[in-house]
């Protein structure tokens, strides 16, 4: 079959990229034109769309790059960007289309919508929430970016932003907990992929949505998805939610 699209891998040697570039050899519509690491200089005309698992560094030089030539598009998964590299991230999606996420699952985007419906209809005086997020050792950034997605979702239920929702971590003589607010708490521990809950709590009952990732491979899945989606997209920072049709164009 003829490929219909040419894939590059950034951050190709990294778990996820290794999981991207197994998913990708298993298909027989796309080729892999170019796997690269930081530091090594991809030439990007062979590319429709490249799908980066690296650092925000990296992740910022990339996308630099390529709205510095129009292209190609990107779909990036690192998580961990500073305000600055945000600003930075959305003046490249003004040249070329990005998807952007801190989760390709399907399942946890469905559970976003979820998280924001449920603070929508519970009340910020009676039910707090509590993020919940596992990840293995090696992860360097925490909360996880899904887990600030799910902050995010939760907020926005509650016709808020997560900037100001956003609870300080618990340490030490912290007080009572104060309404409205909402709280994370972190793991890492070994090589857990990735487990997220959120806790709705009233005095009365528990409400608990959850997620559990038992392969990495969904994640790369998702993102080959979104490499489909993204490659003959217009300019603009999409995320997963555009991806899967849950916002309307």
């Amino acid at each position: 079959m003829t490929a219909l699209f040419h894939a590059g891998i950034s951050g190709a040697r990294g778990r996820m990229g290794r999981a991207v570039s197994q998913v990708l050899d298993a298909r027989d519509d796309v080729v892999v034109a170019a796997r690269f690491d930081r530091g090594e200089t991809p030439d990007l005309s062979l590319c429709d769309v490249i799908i980066d698992f690296s650092t925000p560094d990296a992740s910022i030089e990339l996308a630099r790059a390529c709205a510095a030539r129009g292209g190609p598009a990107l779909v990036i998964g690192s998580t961990g960007f500073s305000e600055t590299q945000e600003v930075e991230l959305a003046a490249a999606a003004a040249s070329v289309a990005i998807v952007r996420s801190g989760n390709f699952s399907l399942g946890v985007n469905v559970l976003i919508g979820l998280v924001e419906q449920a603070a929508l209809r519970l009340d910020a005086q009676d039910w707090d929430i509590e993020v919940l997020e596992a990840h293995h050792r090696r992860k360097v950034d925490a909360p996880s970016g899904t887990a600030l997605m799910l902050g995010e979702a939760a907020a926005a239920g509650r016709g808020g932003d997560l900037s100001s929702l956003k609870s300080p971590p618990y340490d030490g003589l912290t007080g009572e907990r104060e309404a409205g607010r909402i709280g994370f708490a972190t793991l890492r521990a070994g090589g857990i992929v990735g487990e997220h809950t959120v806790l709705f709590a009233s005095e009365d009952e528990v409400v608990t949505l959850s997620h559990k990732a038992i392969d990495r491979s969904l994640f790369a899945r998702g993102a080959v998805a979104a490499a489909a989606w993204v490659r003959r997209r217009k300019p603009g920072l999409y995320d997963m939610q555009d991806v899967l049709g849950f916002r309307q164009a």
